[in-house]
């Protein structure tokens, strides 16, 4: 499939009229573009962020137009299907993986009365505002359930790249199990890679192979949790509800709600409200859900995940809260305290417990 052409959601072709970001679009259709790293399939990253384009075109009905190209790669190829977005009329865009932070930033210059949403990057302009989630937290909990479970006390985690919104997911999923089995190590695959269905297999196969039987995954596709239920361990699915995939294997997942946060950004931009800001929700605002965990979860096991699921909700409870340490020995974060936002965000460290050295 060409990664360039693009899919239109519907058969509207009106284009929303050239206006400022802080317009209101009232008399118009505005245009909507949404470019993904990977293929849309039937779960994972670029299809959670499709069914929240899907949510848009439900809330706004004939007020929008969507539009979307996926399979595009995080480089110079990226700054080309923005711009042929915008010549196709898109007044708004969505960029939703963080490789397409430098092109969005570059064509955003170009192109002042277009309105630019970055996912995970950290650069904004007039006309950009960026997106996270705090992923950590779901990612915290599964970890409770996997500190619990494991009969090895080696937990496998198949990873991408080595960026922060990466790395923060491993550690709290470390420090989650860790909070009731001192126990556990980790032990890391890096990929290089969002989607690879095979490479994705062949590290988590590594894993099971030096002892891991407790594997997650920062990729996108159920190839880690497939493998899982067929070797006889257990596995936690990433963005989509990964357990139709591993029925038995697959003991809960960290997933994305990103419709609610397009939607507010879409009203934003109708309304002539739309502002360009630095947005992380999380449990609280709906976007960060974690599957029900699966009948495999001990009783013992699912007391302390639902309680400590209430206290990250109420905002009782941080993940990233101390005495927490980094591999070297360090004192990152004292008793008592909580981590920095800017540290949350920058994070480039190893919590204890996981075993090897980060990539470079």
């Amino acid at each position: 499939m060409n990664p360039r052409r693009l899919f239109m959601s519907s058969g509207l072709a009106a284009a929303a009229s050239t206006l400022l970001p802080q317009q209101a679009f009232a008399a118009d259709k505005l245009k909507i573009g949404f470019i993904y790293p990977g293929p849309i399939a039937d779960s994972g990253w670029t299809y959670q962020h499709d069914l929240g384009r899907k949510m848009v075109e439900k809330e706004f009905g004939s007020k929008v137009e969507t539009v979307f190209v996926e399979k595009v790669p995080e480089s110079a190829d990226a700054e080309r299907v923005i711009r042929d977005l915008i010549a196709t009329g898109c007044k708004m865009i969505f960029t939703t993986s963080f490789g397409f932070m430098d092109p969005t930033i570059k064509v955003a210059a170009d192109f002042p009365n277009v309105v630019f949403e970055h996912c995970s990057g950290y650069k904004t302009a007039a006309n950009v505002g960026i997106y996270q989630t705090r992923f950590y937290e779901g990612a915290y909990l599964l970890g409770i359930l996997a500190g619990h479970k494991t009969k090895t006390n080696v937990l496998g985690y198949v990873a991408p790249f080595p960026i922060p919104e990466v790395i923060r997911n491993l550690d709290a999923f470390v420090l989650g199990a860790k909070s009731v089995n001192p126990k556990v190590t980790a032990k890391v695959v890096w990929v290089n890679t969002w989607y690879d269905p095979v490479k994705e297999q062949e590290a988590a196969l590594s894993l099971i192979n030096n002892g891991a039987d407790m594997l997650y995954q920062n990729t996108d596709s159920t190839a880690v949790v497939q493998l899982a239920e067929s070797k006889g361990v257990y596995a936690f699915g990433q963005d989509s509800d990964m357990s139709r995939f591993g029925p038995r294997a697959h003991l809960s997942g960290n997933t994305l709600n990103w419709g609610v946060y397009y939607v507010h950004k879409v009203r934003q931009l109708l309304e002539g409200k739309w502002k360009s800001e630095d947005t992380k929700w999380g449990m609280k605002e709906g976007i960060v859900q974690v599957v029900k965990p699966n009948k495999e979860v001990p009783a013992a096991a699912l007391g302390v995940f639902d309680k400590t699921k209430t206290n990250i909700l109420a905002g009782k409870f941080h993940p990233f809260t101390g005495p927490i340490k980094d591999t070297e020995g360090k004192m990152r974060v004292a008793a008592g305290k909580t981590i920095s936002e800017d540290e949350i965000w920058q994070m480039k460290w190893y919590v204890d417990g996981i075993v090897g050295k980060q990539p470079t």
